[in-house]
């Protein structure tokens, strides 16, 4: 397994992976046209963010995206990883851990990286052991949102 960013060639699988995720984790049809204008912005845009993904011979297993928040408090980026996706069949066998040692040698390095988040389903707790286990905390902070796009 490879770990690399992602390049414009990828965007197809991208897509792909970040609909299917959707759905799996939430049940939620996503519009193909928006998830890839939504995907094509972040390669057009790198201020916004870049893609990681994991390939074999047999291609491409997972993803997932790289977005930053400035922290007044530390005077740095928080780097978030978000649309994570690795493909069902190769699930449990590392390819997120690669992906995630890959991401955080380049933060350790990034003077300007104060620290990597990420959220999680409440009931997802297999992938909370995994991010346990990578040795991510659990913060106090509860996520609150209003969608403008339900």
């Amino acid at each position: 397994m490879k770990v690399s960013k992602a390049q414009k060639s990828d965007i197809p699988e991208i897509i792909n992976f970040n609909i299917n995720m959707a759905m799996e984790t939430e049940n939620k049809k996503l519009d193909e046209q928006t998830v890839t204008r939504g995907v094509r912005k972040v390669f057009s845009s790198p201020s916004l963010g870049y893609y990681i993904i994991v390939k074999n011979t047999s291609g491409i297993l997972g993803c997932l995206m790289i977005t930053y928040e400035w922290s007044d408090w530390r005077n740095g980026l928080f780097w978030w990883i978000q649309s994570v996706y690795v493909k069902k069949e190769y699930r449990r066998k590392g390819v997120f851990r690669k992906m995630y040692n890959f991401i955080h040698e380049k933060a350790i390095s990034d003077k300007k990286c104060t620290g990597i988040r990420l959220y999680v389903e409440n009931n997802n707790s297999i992938a909370q052991k995994v991010y346990t286990n990578l040795g991510m905390v659990e913060t106090y902070y509860k996520l609150f949102e209003e969608d403008f796009n339900e």
